[in-house]
């Protein structure tokens, strides 16, 4: 039996650590859906159509958090794990809205997966792109709670656990940023969710972009989401 795993949100999620800084997760007890099928997990696991022209060194996805959460997965709970690669960079909460074309396809390839696997919980890391105004940070929790009660229901998977990551609080390339306030929000949404968590991003480093997470944090932060994943399981 395979568990799968939603990847939803944007660039940290789809992952830009530089793939070589890291050892690489090689586990065939570890798949991703590719096609609508599974296939053994090989990192860049998220196709993401975003780019950063001027930003040499993050032209595609590379590492990111969701190798190193399955991994902790099988180990822990000796069943298999399968990703599904949604995210994409560059992305506000509004672009995840309901019956958008994000959204209907993280539906879509869910549904997939849900055929040969059983839907296990989702991993959500986005706010970047909903920090740079106290209005975008304002409307973000009640958004995003319609969001998840919306996902959830068209799934079918009741309360499936929720694993929100907090995002670094530097200012990416000089703009005025409200990455700590977004990060409070993100607690107070776990409160009023059910099954959901956050996890910290506290000490984690970014690259020179202030932006991305780099490999060694990804890996770390992968574990994180893990350790709030195996909290909510065990409280259920």
């Amino acid at each position: 039996m395979i568990h799968s795993f939603l990847m939803i949100g944007q660039s940290n999620m789809a992952g830009r650590g530089k793939i070589g800084e890291v050892p690489p997760i090689i586990d065939r007890r570890i798949h991703m859906l590719r096609n609508g099928k599974w296939v053994v997990m090989t990192e860049p696991i998220n196709p993401d159509r975003q780019v950063y022209p001027t930003i040499e060194r993050f032209p595609i996805s590379g590492v990111g958090l969701a190798a190193s959460f399955a991994g902790e997965y099988v180990n822990f709970f000796a069943d298999d794990a399968g990703l599904i690669p949604c995210a994409d960079g560059g992305t506000s909460l509004n672009d995840w809205a309901v019956g958008g074309l994000l959204y209907d396809n993280a539906v879509f390839q869910s549904r997939l997966a849900q055929r040969t696997s059983e839907f296990s919980g989702i991993l959500w890391h986005q706010g970047e792109g909903d920090c740079t105004t106290m209005e975008n940070v304002g409307a973000y929790h009640d958004k995003f709670i319609d969001f998840i009660v919306s996902l959830r229901k068209d799934l079918n998977v009741g309360n499936v656990p929720l694993v929100i990551g907090e995002i670094g609080e530097i200012c990416p390339r000089g703009q005025s940023q409200h990455s700590h306030e977004i990060n409070e929000v993100f607690h107070s949404i776990s409160k009023d969710l059910p099954n959901c968590a956050v996890a910290s991003a506290e000490g984690l480093t970014l690259y020179e972009d202030g932006l991305h997470f780099d490999s060694v944090s990804q890996r770390e932060f992968g574990r994180r989401y893990f350790a709030e994943y195996k909290s909510l399981v065990n409280n259920k």
